[in-house]
C-alpha cells in the first residue's frame, strides 16, 4: 500500500506524529510510507524505519518570496513529484489551509479530519474522507486515532515513537540537558529558579548542557551558566546529532519545546515547564519519567520543579 503522510511543521509536532507512523507499520501489511515534510525538519522522518521516502517542501522560506521565479520552480518541482506516484491514501495529518495546496496535488484517496475536529475546518471539504477525532485530547492520542479510523485498526499500548536507534550509548561523564530558551519571551522562566535547578544537578554530579538555537538564546544561556563549572551551551548542531546527546543525557529539564518534547519521546527523563501554554493538548509523553508542570498563566513554582526533578533523579538512583 503507498502512503503519503502530510505533516510539514513544527519539531514538537513532528515527534508527536512518530507512534501514528509505528502505528501504521504495525497494522497495515506492506505499507509504503512517504512524508511530507518542511525543509528544516527533513531529519525526523528519516529517523523512522518505515518511512521510506522524504519529500521536502520548503513552505516557510517559499512565503516570503512566493512569486519569484526561484520559488515558482521549487513549488512546481514539489507538486512533479506528489503527481509522479498514484497514492492508495494521502492522509492529512497537518490540518492547515497551507498544506491543502499539497494535498490537492497528490493522486490519491484523500483523507483528514472532520468540519468539528480540525484546527482550520475548511480544510475538510478538500478530503474524499473525513474522520471525526475529539478535539481536546493530546496530540499523541490524536494523530494515533486518526491513522486509526484511516486504516481501520484500534489503538492500543503505549506510544512507541521509534527512536530507540538514535542513542548513541557511548561512554560519557553524566550530564542534565537544559532547554532554557523559548520562541515567545512569555513562556520564559526566571534565571534564579534556574540556578536553583541547576544547583541540584550539579549536587547529583551531572554537568550541565544548555541548548540554544540563534544568538539571542545562546547569550541567555550563557549569562545562565557565566562562571558556573562543568556547564557549557552546545554547539550549533543538527536536529540528529541534537537527538544523540538528548538520548544519553540523565535527565533533560526544559521549557516547552520541540527539543524537550524530542527528549521525552528518546526516552530520556523529561521535566517539561509550561507557563503561556497548556500540557493539555501537548504533555510531555515518553517511557521514561516525564512530568509537564505548569498551565498557560500558571507558572509551576521552583518547588514545585525541584521536588519534581529529585523523584525522575531518584528513580534510578542518580
Amino acid at each position: 500500500m503507498r502512503i503519503l503522510i502530510v505533516r510539514t511543521s513544527s519539531l514538537g509536532d513532528l515527534i508527536h506524529m512518530l507512534p501514528a507512523i509505528t502505528d501504521i507499520e504495525r497494522h497495515v501489511p506492506n505499507a509504503m510510507i512517504d512524508w511530507m515534510v518542511e525543509e528544516n525538519f527533513a531529519e525526523i522522518p528519516r529517523w523512522h524505519k518505515a518511512v521510506q521516502d522524504t519529500i521536502v517542501v520548503a513552505h516557510r522560506r517559499w512565503r516570503r518570496s512566493w512569486w519569484s521565479s526561484d520559488t515558482r520552480a521549487e513549488r512546481r518541482a514539489a507538486n512533479d513529484r506528489l503527481q509522479s506516484v498514484n497514492y492508495d491514501i494521502v492522509l492529512d495529518m497537518q490540518g492547515l489551509l497551507k498544506s491543502i495546496g499539497f494535498v490537492r496535488a497528490a493522486r490519491g484517496v484523500k483523507h483528514g479530519l472532520s468540519w468539528t475536529s480540525t484546527q482550520e475546518s475548511l480544510c475538510s471539504l478538500f478530503y474524499d474522507v473525513k474522520h471525526p477525532v475529539a478535539f481536546h485530547q493530546p496530540a499523541v492520542i490524536r494523530q494515533r486515532l486518526l491513522a486509526a479510523a484511516t486504516f481501520g485498526y484500534s489503538v492500543s499500548g503505549k506510544p512507541d515513537f521509534g527512536l530507540d536507534h538514535l542513542a548513541t550509548h557511548l561512554p560519557t561523564a553524566p550530564y542534565a540537558v537544559i532547554m532554557p530558551s523559548a520562541s515567545r519571551d512569555n513562556k520564559l522562566w526566571p534565571a534564579s529558579d534556574w540556578q536553583a535547578v541547576f544547583d541540584e544537578l550539579q549536587a547529583h554530579g551531572l554537568g550541565l548542557k544548555l541548548l540554544a538555537g540563534n544568538d539571542a538564546e545562546r547569550a541567555r544561556a550563557q549569562a545562565l551558566i557565566d562562571a558556573r563549572p562543568n556547564a557549557v551551551v552546545t554547539p550549533k548542531s543538527s536536529l540528529t546529532e541534537l537527538a544523540a546527546l538528548l538520548a544519553d543525557a540523565r535527565v533533560m529539564v526544559g521549557l516547552d519545546s520541540g527539543l524537550t518534547h524530542l527528549a521525552a519521546a528518546l526516552g530520556t527523563d523529561t521535566i517539561g515547564i509550561y507557563k503561556a501554554s497548556t500540557p493539555a493538548r501537548t504533555p510531555v509523553e515518553g517511557r521514561g519519567f516525564v512530568a509537564s508542570l505548569g498551565d498557560q498563566n500558571r507558572s509551576p513554582t521552583q518547588a514545585e520543579v525541584l521536588d519534581t526533578l529529585r523523584a525522575a533523579l531518584s528513580s534510578s538512583g542518580a
